[in-house]
């Protein structure tokens, strides 16, 4: 299962103060008696710099760029995290998060040197899970510095910051563990999948980490942390914890969807214009992995090109597909109007096509 929740984190520490006030709170031992000890010599040593390419570094770098969001709506709150776009308070996150304030809630911003402010939805897209919030009445921000997530590779280190159960300004690191991995959070109110080729990181991603940056070592922010999965153990306050199996957002695949957002657009995505399921559902070996059409829409991108119900989908361009939510989570990464060239399977022969995709605003 693949949780993207949200939970605001309580106080800690219980059992940490009481063992304290009994062992070492009074300057007694265990025996109750009075005890002497020597004490340690303080010695005033200088602050180092970070080490270029350290994860200390770029916490330094990355954390007045990142923010809490706190969010109550008519009928529940949460909290979660967002990454600054602007000086004049665009701040990018989850669509997730701010859903929870429906048409009446309220959203609170705060910064990582105290300060909060209100804020707005300027912006949501469910398909890609992203949204832009304005916050109000504010001035000479840190915006992040935004890199390529194409140039990530398997097994480089990255760094995640966020608000996880609440704490805010939280970092942890970790490495890439996969890429392009298909992630299916869900679907909009239309019925469409929340579908996106993630990147998979064990860095630890927690409730309330939703939204903020995942960055390479050099501060770039290159994922927006989005999602984990979770083996059914929950934590006291009953929400489940991270086991290592993190996604994030890949930043060069919805960065063209957050910019539509900022100017005030209804973002669009690439569409073939198709149904799918899984190959490997339908029982017939032959087939194998890929994606199989079940429907095609008329005037669609697809029906030009040529596709037919049954037909089975196995690459787009050099990306190989194994199922329906990977063909969904690859064109997505794409934009419309971009050309790609489809392999699929029929009646026992490979094809392929190029074709052009469409766009959902022309529903085609």
């Amino acid at each position: 299962m693949v949780a993207a929740s949200l939970f605001v984190g309580g106080a800690a520490g219980v059992a940490g103060a009481a063992a304290w006030d009994q062992w070492g709170g009074n300057g007694s031992g265990p025996g109750g008696g009075t005890t002497t000890a020597a004490t340690s010599q303080v010695v005033s040593a200088p602050t180092q710099p970070a080490p270029d390419g350290s994860v200390q570094q770029v916490a330094q770098e990355v954390l007045p760029s990142v923010v809490k969001i706190d969010v109550a709506g008519p009928q529940a709150a949460g909290s979660g995290s967002g990454i600054i776009l602007s000086a004049d308070g665009k701040i990018l996150t989850n669509n997730h998060v701010v859903a929870i304030a429906g048409q009446s809630g309220q959203i609170e911003v705060s910064f990582n040197d105290g300060s909060t402010a209100p804020a707005k939805i300027l912006g949501t897209d469910p398909l890609t899970d992203t949204a832009v919030i304005q916050a109000q009445g504010v001035s000479g921000l840190t915006p992040a510095t935004i890199g390529n997530s194409g140039d990530l590779a398997v097994g480089q280190v990255v760094v995640a910051v966020g608000s996880p159960f609440g704490l805010e300004s939280t970092v942890t690191s970790g490495i890439v563990s996969a890429l392009n991995r298909p992630v299916d959070v869900g679907s909009d109110s239309q019925g469409n999948s929340t579908v996106y080729p993630a990147i998979q990181t064990d860095a630890a991603i927690n409730p309330g980490n939703s939204g903020g940056p995942l960055a390479d070592l050099s501060g770039r922010v290159v994922g927006i942390n989005s999602s984990i999965r979770t083996a059914g153990q929950t934590t006291a306050s009953g929400e489940s914890g991270s086991i290592g199996l993190g996604f994030a957002i890949p930043i060069d695949e919805v960065m063209p969807i957050v910019q539509q957002m900022e100017n005030g657009e209804t973002p669009t995505h690439a569409r073939l214009g198709i149904s799918v399921s899984d190959a490997a559902t339908t029982g017939r070996l032959d087939l194998g992995e890929g994606a199989q059409v079940r429907a095609v829409s008329t005037a669609s991108t697809a029906q030009k090109a040529g596709l037919h119900t049954g037909d089975v989908i196995t690459k787009v361009d050099d990306h190989q597909i194994t199922g329906a939510d990977s063909l969904v989570a690859t064109i997505r990464a794409y934009r419309p109007g971009d050309k790609v060239t489809l392999t699929y399977q029929r009646g026992g022969s490979s094809h392929t096509v190029q074709l052009t995709l469409g766009s959902d605003a022309t529903a085609s």
